[in-house]
């Protein structure tokens, strides 16, 4: 089936507020996509520099010490342990992998791909490249018998939300009663802030508590896990991310990989090693993010937005339930731009979302404004 046409770019219908945003005497704050604004760990920059001499084609599955890192990594931040390195593959940057997973795995018409009611607009757009059928839902028992692929992305964009380890079991059991292949969109895991996950790490798809059988044999069969770098180690601008689990699926991307060219550049590679094997660039930065939200978070409560979720991730997922393009509107005339809910599906109709990647000044200025007399009136 050849390519459909394509929805707008969402975020163009944003012109006109970020023009009114800007004119602000002080400025705009620009809350509104989760770019990271801090510099790249000097770590990570280090070892990109000595990485310059790439004469030689990189290898598509990534260097042999880039998936020892990986493996390594997913064992003493995420609690994965018994991955080999034929179960991990880097890939250039994850929203290329979300765009690309369901016709790479030979999804197609008739076919279903699952993925959260919140949701990050890339799974939908996935489902729509290999011509088969998206469906929202955060209730497994909903999961139509077509379903061929399911998306999970825990902790949420842009709500924020996480998945404990029962409620990913219970997605996995289902997705494989259906024979469809479960992902789980994982980018933000080390951000975790309130209740239980102010303490403890958020769960990935691949912990042993969601994938040992009752034989006590873990099982990582239709199982995928994706994560990037971009947001922990401020790597948005490197592509850097990888995707791990299921031995065979991992095997078929990487077939297509390699024929499609989708390599990650050598010089990346060894950055991404120096990036996974440094946890204290990350301790840092989770501490930077969480100055920020303990400024912006009691600034929006306190004008009358509630925060709902939001217990991890890089967003404050609130509402005034009123028309979330009112919300944009009277937020804009603050000089502040912010995410509409309409972007993340049609469920949310009256949330807004704020990005926590602004630098101090700017989180500053926004809680400032937003304490102002006329502060949305």
């Amino acid at each position: 089936m050849a390519l459909g046409s394509l929805p707008d770019y969402p975020w163009d219908a944003m012109t006109p507020f970020a023009a009114k945003a800007r004119a602000h005497p002080r400025g705009i704050v620009d809350l509104s996509i989760g770019s990271p604004v801090d510099p790249t760990p000097d770590v990570v920059r280090a070892a990109l520099a000595a990485a310059t001499d790439a004469h030689s084609y990189p290898a598509t599955a990534g260097s042999p010490e880039l998936r020892h890192a990986i493996v390594a990594w997913f064992e003493r931040r995420r609690g994965v342990t018994g991955l080999t390195d034929t179960q991990v593959l880097p890939t250039i940057g994850s929203k290329e992998l979300v765009a690309w997973l369901p016709f790479m795995l030979g999804l197609g018409e008739g076919d279903v791909v699952v993925h959260p009611r919140a949701a990050y607009p890339t799974y939908e757009i996935g489902a729509t490249i290999a011509g088969a059928r998206s469906f929202a839902s955060d209730d497994p028992s909903e999961w139509p018998a077509a379903t061929k692929l399911v998306w999970l992305n825990s902790p949420g964009n842009p709500d924020g939300a996480v998945l404990d380890a029962a409620h990913l079991r219970l997605a996995v059991e289902r997705a494989r009663a259906l024979g469809a292949t479960i992902a789980n969109d994982e980018c933000y895991a080390e951000l975790g802030w309130d209740g239980e996950w102010a303490a403890s790490p958020v769960p990935s798809i691949l912990d042993p508590a969601v994938v040992t059988g009752e034989d006590g044999v873990v099982d990582l069969t239709g199982v995928l896990a994706v994560y990037s770098l971009s947001k922990q180690s401020n790597l948005a601008g490197y592509r850097a991310a990888f995707v791990a689990g299921d031995e065979v699926l991992v095997e078929r991307l990487l077939t297509v990989r390699k024929h499609a060219g989708m390599i990650p550049p050598a010089p990346v590679q060894t950055a991404m090693i120096a990036a996974l094997g440094d946890d204290g660039h990350v301790a840092h930065q989770k501490e930077l993010y969480r100055a920020r939200r303990d400024i912006l978070k009691p600034a929006l409560e306190a004008v009358g937005f509630r925060i709902d979720r939001s217990e991890a991730g890089l967003y404050l997922w609130a509402t005034e339930e009123r028309d979330a393009w009112q919300s944009i509107e009277r937020l804009a005339a603050l000089g502040i731009l912010a995410g509409p809910g309409p972007f993340y599906g049609d469920h949310f109709p009256q949330h807004v979302r704020f990005s926590l990647t602004a630098t101090d000044e700017r989180i500053r200025e926004a809680a400032e404004r937003l304490a102002s007399p006329s502060a949305l009136g």
